[in-house]
């Protein structure tokens, strides 16, 4: 063999070893290489969720699961980063229900929902339950129906922010109503709470733990759960089919994702993993103190999930007319 003929089969197998590093093949080869970052966009319970996960994936993996906060911009830093990430499963995410509903509200969120995103599994739920102020003459959901309908502008609800959660809740309310509430957005959760415990606002579409103190102390009534199922902790309140409005579902939910083409065998490692955590007694204990639901699903089913929440809450945004500058 000549030198010339050697050189070039020398460069064929260097440029095949670089394509194999680069490639979704070679990504998987050995995973995890190194620390695994939980980017979560934001704070609120996305935080106490990715300690606990982090804490107990850190063994299973071998390596160190570090929680990654990349705050701002109405999510937009943290799931961008992910987004342009290497689909190596080093850098994942930790979505909730923003993910899907900031591409209806900005020009440009920096990413799409659906095509940068490689879906892993569910996480947790938890539940949004419809309070009323007592000052409130009603005993249910259908007087207050009627009582908005009869007083269309008069009764106000809280939000985090205009598109906040809380938000397209009382949008969805009253698209499903046909009713007419005044929304009062609030720089946080907390004031918003605040606001319906003092009867500044009539009604407040919250999750679950955030209320359950006020609802057992009797200074707020829950009306409804916004899920399939009742809340253990409070079994006395109906679901929203129970109470007559069973489109009423409200999830705050959360979802692992990594960036789009990560290898399924990575894909497959880390589902398999976080639902062996997900489901243990100890994590139930924990979800419980955190007012969470235990989710787990495949991956083919935490994608369909996601698609199906961007199309719901889409039409709501649309329906509603909400857009950001």
């Amino acid at each position: 063999m000549s030198d010339s003929t050697t050189l070039k089969t020398m460069a064929r197998l260097f440029t095949a070893l670089a394509v194999l590093a680069v490639s979704p093949q070679g990504y998987a080869q050995a995973f995890p290489s190194k620390p695994v970052h939980l980017v979560i966009p934001f704070l609120g319970g996305t935080d106490p969720l990715s300690r606990w996960l982090a804490f107990k994936l850190t063994p299973a993996l071998g390596q160190q699961v570090i929680v990654d906060p990349r705050i701002g911009a109405a999510g937009k830093i943290g799931h961008t980063a992910v987004a342009k990430a290497p689909p190596d499963g080093h850098m994942l995410l930790i979505a909730a229900p923003p993910f899907v509903v900031n591409p209806f509200l900005y020009k440009d969120p920096g990413y799409d929902p659906i095509r940068d995103f490689t879906a892993i599994t569910r996480l947790a739920n938890i539940p949004t339950v419809l309070i009323v102020h007592p000052s409130i003459p009603v005993k249910s959901v259908a007087e207050l129906v009627q009582l908005a309908r009869n007083n269309p502008g008069k009764l106000a609800f809280p939000s985090s922010g205009v598109g906040s959660t809380s938000h397209l809740a009382g949008e969805l309310f009253k698209s499903l109503t046909k009713t007419n509430l005044l929304h009062v957005p609030y720089k946080s959760g907390s004031a918003g709470i605040a606001s319906a415990m003092t009867g500044e606002v009539d009604i407040a579409l919250i999750a679950a733990p955030s209320v359950e103190p006020y609802v057992k102390s009797g200074r707020m009534r829950a009306f409804a759960v916004l899920d399939t199922k009742r809340v253990s902790s409070m079994p006395q309140v109906p679901t929203a089919a129970e109470a007559g409005i069973p489109q009423l579902l409200v999830e705050n939910w959360y979802v692992l994702l990594a960036p789009a083409n990560t290898p399924k065998s990575i894909v497959d490692t880390l589902n398999a993993e976080f639902a062996r955590v997900i489901v243990s007694a100890d994590t139930r204990e924990r979800y419980t103190a955190m007012g969470a639901e235990q989710v787990t699903s495949t991956p083919e089913q935490s994608a369909e999930y996601l698609r199906q929440e961007q199309a719901r809450w889409g039409k709501v945004v649309k329906d509603a007319g909400i857009k950001m500058e």
